[in-house]
């Protein structure tokens, strides 16, 4: 069986369950996306890596990737092989000295581990075709990676617009060291939306 290749294409607050996140990985080179709900935690580690953050100490994910290396071992790629009630199955296929071994594990970890590695992500047809959404043209056009601003507090948005970029970066510093991810992601798009204006 062909693997297919996916790109994470958007993270957003989850409009069907409470406190989830929909990952949404893009069928390189394709039309179709396959939306994943994923947990707060596993989300804020996906876009911390994504967005090239450095947190003042190391989270799980940080702590896989550096457990791994000391040894030796490195995360060639992410799969994902099942879909089984709506739950997604997945696997990280890893090298230690010529030998590969898979380990299974939830498709949130695997990709806030994959992205840390920076190895690719694939999935099978039978599973595009099944969840899959196709996506029309003018989607696609409008389509781009950011952290959906729809959790935004509409007050600290207002406030973050009578402050200057130095105010701001003084409250991103602030977010990264009170391990707000989150924030200090919406903090630093308010910064890069000014700065290419």
């Amino acid at each position: 069986m062909n693997k297919i290749k996916l790109e994470i294409v958007g993270l957003s607050y989850s409009q069907t369950q409470s406190g989830a996140y929909a990952l949404v990985l893009a069928e390189s080179g394709g039309k179709r996306r396959l939306p994943i709900i994923i947990g707060g935690f596993e989300a804020q580690a996906i876009a911390i890596e994504l967005e090239k953050m450095t947190p003042t100490r190391p989270l799980t994910h940080d702590l896989f990737k550096s457990f791994a290396q000391t040894f030796d071992i490195d995360v060639k790629e992410v799969v994902i092989y099942n879909l089984v009630e709506g739950i997604f199955y997945s696997k990280l296929i890893c090298e230690k000295n010529g030998v590969i071994s898979e380990i299974d594990a939830r498709t949130s970890d695997a990709i806030a581990i994959g992205v840390r590695f920076n190895c690719p992500v694939y999935t099978f047809e039978t599973i595009l075709s099944s969840a899959g959404i196709l996506l029309e043209d003018e989607l696609l056009e409008q389509e781009s990676f950011e952290f959906d601003d729809s959790i935004d507090d509409g007050a600290k948005g207002n406030t973050w617009k009578s402050l200057s970029i130095a105010e701001l970066e003084t409250q991103l510093g602030e977010a990264i060291s009170n391990e707000d991810y989150e924030l200090a992601s919406k903090i630093r798009d308010e910064i890069n939306k000014r700065s290419s204006n």
